[in-house]
């Protein structure tokens, strides 16, 4: 696979500043990227004949189209004879990709695999007497939290998914602390009982570790070169959404009071930013 890519590469993609890419793989998940329908079909035809002269053939069923704008744009692609789906949503390596670029939609959908986690749990776990509570975290930390924030790492999180996931993670510590919002005990007085840092804490503290992480990536590598391209064109009207590296930008500066001009300097050394880490204290409880 990694030689039908290579020898398919022409000269369409899309463009971060210098950058240019034009498909993502992973094993035989293979994402095509291009600026325009023409461009994308073009791509297509060249790894869909790669694919032919190597015993290979596209799977159409599992294959699918997304342009990715905030209006709905048409884009009819074909494999040989079949036309591809075009969809509004679309699930790579676990995460959810909308047609909008916003990630509610699957910060909403890791909350509802962590709620169906819970379900599965309830009975035998969450409320069981004979399970301790030492037990019962173990289980949380071990399944449930994972469930809830897969792919975390590059979330923008606003004030209204911070309070989701903080009812998410709420609704399982309140159970195994044989609780209720009856009870009406602060969510910062369960998790002391319990020994637990906050999940956004953890959530937020991965996040600035990520970006240390993209910092010191070394020239070549995709992920640190997309981090440092710096896009052309003009924003849409109306209010910029936020990127993701406005996003930690600010986020160390509520947390760590480190200003943007010197974010990468200081993200640069790894310990530095690793001892940072670990002093980082928990923002207040969004509500």
């Amino acid at each position: 696979m990694d030689r039908i890519s290579r020898h398919s590469q022409g000269i369409e993609g899309v463009r971060f500043g210098d950058l240019r890419i034009g498909s993502l793989l992973f094993a035989d998940d293979v994402v095509l990227l291009a600026s325009s329908d023409h461009d994308l079909q073009l791509s297509l035809d060249r790894f869909a004949a790669e694919c032919e002269a190597a015993g290979m053939r596209i799977s159409t069923s599992k294959s699918e189209s997304m342009v990715l704008n905030r209006k709905r744009v048409e884009c009819t692609l074909r494999v040989g004879d079949e036309i591809l789906p075009q969809v509004e949503e679309f699930k790579y390596l676990g995460v959810l990709f909308t047609s909008e670029g916003r990630m509610e939609r699957e910060i909403d959908r890791r909350i509802g695999a962590a709620s169906a986690v819970m379900r599965t749990l309830h009975g035998s776990v969450v409320v069981k007497r004979e399970l301790s509570r030492k037990e019962k975290l173990s289980i949380y930390q071990s399944i449930y939290v994972p469930a809830l924030t897969y792919g975390h790492e590059l979330w923008v999180m606003t004030e209204r998914t911070r309070s989701w996931v903080q009812a998410a993670e709420m609704s399982f510590l309140r159970r195994v602390a044989g609780l209720s919002f009856r009870d009406r005990v602060r969510s910062s007085v369960i998790r002391e009982e319990l020994g637990v840092d906050p999940l956004l804490l953890r959530v937020e503290r991965s996040q600035m570790r990520w970006l240390g992480h993209l910092v010191r990536m070394p020239p070549g590598r995709l992920p640190g070169e997309v981090f440092r391209a710096r896009p052309t064109g003009r924003r849409p009207r109306g209010r910029p959404r936020t990127r993701w590296r406005d996003y930690v930008s600010r986020l160390a500066w509520e947390c760590l009071r480190i200003p943007q001009e010197e974010l990468d300097e200081v993200a640069g050394e790894r310990e530095v930013w690793a001892s940072l880490l670990r002093l980082l204290p928990p923002r207040p409880d969004p509500g």
